[in-house]
Parts: structure tokens; sequence; C-alpha cells
């Protein structure tokens, strides 16, 4: 299967983020900072320079060689980048399972981008990586990415309590997963 997923109807697609998105991806997180820093680990002022975007890029995109990560662009179908979408923490033998997370530019969120963008990497990790599960962990208070992935058939597993470091503070998350089996066939 293709690195790139169309939702032609929806008006986006996912693609692996390259060396030549950088730029674009600074200038997201950059109008994005504000809004997202309560539902983000803190950054060092350098996560926000081109330098640092070219080193995550080419890490990820090593990662996805080695069947350890895989980070997305989502896009506009002009080609324009609106946010990313990344499986990571690729668990393989027994396991056969991985973490999603992903980021809406702020001034898009609402219009069904992210829930088809998550559509899209389903298909991916469970088609092409021949997953088992995919999981995600939310605060508690983001209500929107709750939605997101209980439009994608996610299911809530439970609190894990003070397990991820955000805006510098250790807080509870909501975990979620879905299965390969909890797909219909012409779902993924």
């Amino acid at each position: 299967m293709s690195h790139k997923l169309y939702d032609t109807p929806q008006g986006i697609y996912i693609a692996l983020l390259e060396v030549k998105d950088a730029s674009e991806l600074l200038q997201l997180r950059l109008r994005n900072k504000e809004q997202h820093q309560p539902f983000e680990p803190l950054r060092e002022e350098d996560y926000f320079t081109l330098e640092s975007q070219l080193q995550l890029i080419g890490q990820r995109l090593e990662d996805s060689r080695q069947d350890r990560a895989y980070m997305f662009g989502i896009f506009l179908l002009d080609g324009q980048l609106i946010g990313q979408i990344t499986i990571s923490n690729v668990v393989r033998g027994v396991g056969q399972f991985a973490d999603i997370g992903y980021f809406m530019d702020y001034a898009l969120q609402g219009k069904g981008y992210t829930s088809a963008a998550v559509r899209l990497v389903l298909k991916f990790a469970f088609r092409s990586l021949d997953l088992h599960r995919v999981q995600a962990a939310i605060l508690l208070h983001n209500h929107g990415s709750r939605r997101v992935l209980e439009k994608n058939g996610f299911q809530a597993e439970g609190i894990a309590r003070r397990f991820i470091q955000i805006n510098g503070q250790w807080q509870d998350h909501r975990t979620y997963a879905i299965l390969a089996d909890d797909v219909q066939p012409d779902e993924e």
C-alpha cells in the first residue's frame, strides 16, 4: 500500500512527511503553538526552528525504514499541510500494536479533517502494517480528540494515572484502542 492515502470526498490526503515539508511543518507549529500548548509537552524554543523540524522528519523517516514509527502530514487536496498524524511505538512479535497521535491546525478544527485522517491512517495500520491494535491516550478534558477517536470506533479502556507530562505537569489520560477485528472490511 502506498504511503499516500486519499479521502477525496473529505478533501484531504495523508502522506509521509518528507524533508521538503519541513518549512511548512514549522509554520504550522508556529501558527498553533499557543493553542496547542495545553495539550502537548513543554518544548524548548529550539524545537520551533527549521533545523529541529528537519531533524524530526529525518528521524521519523529513519523510524519508518526501521518499522518503528510513521509520521504523516495531513494535506488538503491542493497540497497545503494542515496537520500531522503519527503511528509510533510499533511493537511486533506477539503484540502487533502501535500508538496514534495527531494534531490539526487550530483554524481548521471541527471540519472533519482529523476524523478522516484517523480513518486513513487506520487503513495503513491494519492493511499495510498488519497491526492487531492501535491505541491512543488523550487528556481527560480533550473532548475534541475524544470525539475523533469515538467516531472512528475506538473504545475507551480506562484511565492511566499521571501518564504523560503535558504542559509541564504529569496528567491523567483516558486510554482508547481499536482492534483490526473491530473494523469492517468496507470501513478499511
